[in-house]
């Protein structure tokens, strides 16, 4: 590779996703500082991806394209059948914001207490509210939960799939309660979620943050820029080396070098800088610059499976005859007045469900889609069914990320360790009674038409668990790999500051300590809001 001169500024940010976009956007607020962006993968704002991108429905070619995809994927382990599991991550402007389902679920009031209560000061419920606030613009109107002028638009979904009335009743027929609101006063219920739209497009952490930022002098954006490392002058972080084409290359950060790469990237950049645990820098011949054993490790994700049914044609969306002409239709419904099924973001409603009364928050996740679930070879299914997802909100296994070889080009290795603790496959046993309890409701037993998947013949406990284990997914939720805290397999302090190293922090998913109940792209815009205050404060 040729050789570029260096290029100097205050902050340099790592990952132009969901927290990165709101660091360039808060920290370029001040003119006299100088910010930089990297991003690995390409702009969001050329026609291709772009208008994937903004077409919600257009996940579907998003969550599985290598151009904007890192297409990672769990290693195959025994405690999960011996299959790779898909760990899809966002390699664009935006991140996995601009590849993901848009629901916007910031998780349970107790998810961030414990974390408060673990030693992380500043980081209960109450504290980070408004920085959930701050980011939003919430369109239903206004409510002490939510906010009115953030750049992240947070929509109801404009045309939902019958199905979703269905489930709604079917959910009442179950005992639950309605929740028209997953991030108010409780998360408990059954209901429609809210998603990260606007006027029927996706609104991505690149729409909402880093669009309006674009203009600011001070703000330098290098895209389709790969990382390599961090460097360090003694234990202070000097800036990153990058590759950009067949150019390599040197950014200085004067103040601070911010890793906001994700869950799976961050960690793999540390240990690429010579930060982590010395066996696994042996391994590949990576001189150690500063012992930290978590870096890593603690990796969690939610543990999910899926039940699917036949349903009339009316339910849901798939190719038949008279499925066809809605489909048709769908692409001038959408040019004409941003709704129809190109609105859809493939998953509707859902549930929030405790196991037991108990329960500090719920222990599983329900999302119902309008269709059966894709394969990878089709991307409308022959057809008409429905999938329900249910997933353990709370796992207690735990995987780890670790280096395929000292090229940064490499993907990780990521050991995902699912079902090694009992207590997850138990729920997910709990959560796959569940779902045929609910199938089996009158509401859902007069439109459906048989269990296709696993069907009729998985009944037994043991037929159940070992179905688990040969079709466990995950609901693409990895986080936990640069755990925050002060114990000794903590990566960041309270401060998000790496222990024992000086301008270097990280601000993305990776920083939590533990698994918040949903989604987690909410929370790692959260993230990147207090990160930015943090940086400002401390600096």
């Amino acid at each position: 590779m040729t050789q570029s001169p260096a290029h100097t500024f205050d902050y340099i940010v790592v990952g132009a996703g969901s927290a990165g976009c709101v660091l360039a956007n808060r920290l370029s607020t001040e003119p006299g500082v100088s910010v930089c962006l990297v991003e690995a993968g390409p702009s969001d704002r050329k026609l291709f991806p772009g208008a994937y991108i903004r077409t919600p429905a257009g996940i579907i070619r998003l969550i599985a394209n290598p151009r904007w995809n890192w297409m990672h994927q769990f290693e195959p382990q025994p405690s999960s059948a011996d299959k790779p599991i898909p760990c899809p991550r966002g390699r664009v402007w935006g991140g996995s914001s601009a590849i993901n389902g848009m629901i916007y679920v910031r998780g349970h009031r107790s998810d961030y207490d414990q974390w408060e209560a673990a030693g992380n000061r500043g980081w209960g419920y109450d504290a980070l509210l408004p920085y959930f606030q701050r980011s939003e613009h919430f369109e239903p109107g206004p409510s002490p939960w939510h906010g009115q002028n953030g750049g992240l638009n947070v929509a109801r979904q404009r045309s939902l799939a019958p199905v979703n009335a269905v489930f709604h009743e079917a959910g009442a027929q179950m005992g639950w309660h309605y929740n028209d609101d997953f991030n108010g006063a409780e998360q408990e219920g059954y209901g429609a979620f809210h998603v990260t739209q606007i006027n029927g497009e996706r609104c991505s952490a690149a729409r909402a943050f880093l669009y309006p930022a674009l203009p600011r002098t001070n703000l330098t954006v290098f895209s389709e820029t790969l990382t390599h490392r961090v460097l360090l002058d003694g234990s202070r972080a000097e800036g990153v080396e990058v590759s950009q084409g067949d150019r390599t290359f040197t950014l200085k950060a004067r103040r601070e070098v911010i890793l906001s790469a994700g869950s799976i990237n961050s960690p793999q950049l540390l240990l690429l800088s010579g930060i982590g645990p010395a066996e696994e820098l042996a391994r590949h011949a990576i001189t150690q610059r500063h012992e930290l054993p978590g870096v890593g490790q603690n990796l969690q994700d939610h543990q999910d499976i899926v039940l699917m049914y036949r349903s009339d044609s009316d339910l849901g969306y798939g190719l038949s005859l008279r499925g066809v002409l809605p489909l048709a239709a769908a692409p001038f419904q959408y040019l004409a007045a941003r709704r129809g099924p190109l609105t859809s973001n493939t998953v509707e409603s859902g549930a929030f469900l405790r196991l037991h009364p108990a329960d500090a928050a719920p222990q599983l996740g329900l999302i119902v889609a309008p269709a059966l679930k894709n394969q990878p070879q089709r991307l409308i299914p022959v057809g008409h069914g429905i999938s329900l997802h249910v997933a353990v909100m709370h796992p207690k296994s735990r995987g780890r990320v670790r280096l395929r070889s000292a090229d940064p080009q490499d993907r990780p290795l990521i050991e995902g360790n699912f079902l090694s603790h009992p207590d997850d496959l138990h729920t997910l046993v709990e959560g796959f009674r569940l779902v045929r309890r609910l199938a089996a409701t009158p509401a859902f037993t007069k439109r459906l038409q048989g269990e296709l998947v696993p069907g009729p013949n998985v009944s037994s406990t043991a037929q159940i668990e070992q179905w688990i284990r040969e079709n466990l997914g995950t609901v693409f939720h990895p986080v936990g790999t640069c755990k925050m805290g002060n114990d000794p397999m903590a990566v960041v302090d309270d401060q998000l500051r790496v222990h024992g190293l000086q301008g270097l922090r990280v601000a993305d998913a990776s920083i939590m300590p533990t698994l918040v109940t949903g989604n987690t792209n909410a929370a790692a815009i959260m993230i990147g809001e207090k990160a930015a205050d943090l940086v400002r404060f401390l600096n």
